[in-house]
């Protein structure tokens, strides 16, 4: 257990090398620009996300990235845009994105790896609060060139961070085995369940986040995604949606007693990216670390931008509540994997799907 915390701790120290890096130049971008505070937050977002998937990557895939994050940040911020203007057919976009990213899978390893490119700045538009903030604050917020620029700043900085820690650092990434070429039995596919499953959830979730907590609707939706993405059957989304539900309860009573404490600007920053630090350091161990970690840093970001973490705490919970029970629900009631070939449902949901 120990060598495992050592070898996480040093994972967790590169992935945040690379997000402060891309933060600090988003930075300087965000000064001499002119830009709004929201380029700092796609900065981290992508890059921390974009960060696992990169570490065992060959130069192909590579450039694939270098190509489609870019492209996919960019056009986000017209789809927040769009959210932030006609709800419904944003939501409606958003919804058809995530799923199509989660359906391409059946066509093999290299759409695998282009599907989870498309759907990080789909994630992070959960996260950067643009589409949720008052009207009269969308003409600041950053451009499609500027996202796109960050998108390729994210590459460069995952890249060159990792690049350094496989030449000197103790340990090199670790490429998982390559798994052989199985057609899955399960009719329709995995990959089309899971792709249906998650558009009923997160369309749901755009629905009853709008209508019972109004601009505070991602809380929903970003917790009907991550509780169902790579769903391998209705006992490991119920296990996430637990877990997440856990964590981020924890992690919201965590921001509501810094800001009790007065903690703000500079310090909270500061702050948020120690508790990034720590959730990367055990999310292999529990994806409650992570949950509680990231709605921790949601919380002080958010509070950041003005919003009152402890007078939000009742909704924040609900919210969040809410969103994990529609994934379950998704899950459980919509094309269910039979038990009995969940062991099946596993091995297909990965790339060589057949």
């Amino acid at each position: 257990m120990t060598a495992k915390l050592i070898r996480n701790a040093y994972e967790a120290a590169l992935t945040m090398t690379a997000v402060l890096l891309c933060w600090a130049v988003a930075l300087a971008l965000e000064d001499a620009a002119g830009l709004h505070t929201d380029v700092l937050v796609l900065a981290v977002a992508l890059t921390l996300t974009l960060a696992a998937s990169q570490r065992t990557a060959d130069v192909r895939r590579r450039l694939t990235a270098l190509v489609v994050l870019p492209v996919t940040a960019g056009a986000s911020v017209f789809l927040g845009r769009l959210i932030a203007s006609h709800y419904a057919i944003g939501a409606a976009v958003f919804t058809a994105g995530i799923s199509l990213a989660i359906w391409i899978r059946r066509y093999g390893t290299a759409a695998t790896k282009a599907g989870t490119l498309l759907t990080l700045p789909l994630v992070a538009l959960l996260v950067v609060p643009g589409p949720a903030l008052p009207r009269e604050a969308q003409s600041g917020l950053v451009t499609w060139f500027w996202s796109a620029l960050i998108g390729a700043l994210a590459c460069g900085f995952v890249w060159l961070v990792q690049g350094v820690g496989d030449r000197f650092g103790p340990w090199r990434a670790q490429p998982a085995p390559e798994q052989a070429p199985r057609r899955s039995r399960l009719h329709p596919r995995p990959s089309t369940r899971m792709a249906l499953q998650m558009a009923a959830g997160i369309a749901t979730a755009f629905a009853l986040g709008h209508l019972l907590f109004d601009d505070h609707w991602p809380w929903v939706v970003l917790t009907a995604y991550v509780a169902a993405s790579g769903n391998r059957g209705r006992t490991d989304v119920l296990r996430k949606g637990a877990e997440r539900l856990a964590g981020a309860t924890l992690g919201t009573l965590l921001a509501a007693g810094v800001a009790a404490a007065g903690l703000s600007g500079h310090a909270s920053v500061a702050l948020m990216f120690a508790v990034l630090t720590v959730a990367l350091w055990l999310r292999p161990l529990n994806y409650a670390y992570w949950a509680a970690g990231l709605t921790c840093a949601l919380s002080l970001l958010l509070g950041y931008f003005g919003q009152d973490a402890q007078n939000l705490l009742p909704t924040r919970l609900e919210g969040i509540a809410v969103g994990a029970v529609l994934s379950v629900a998704s899950a459980w009631w919509l094309l269910p994997v039979p038990r009995r070939r969940a062991a099946a449902a596993r091995l297909a949901v990965r790339p060589s799907e057949g």
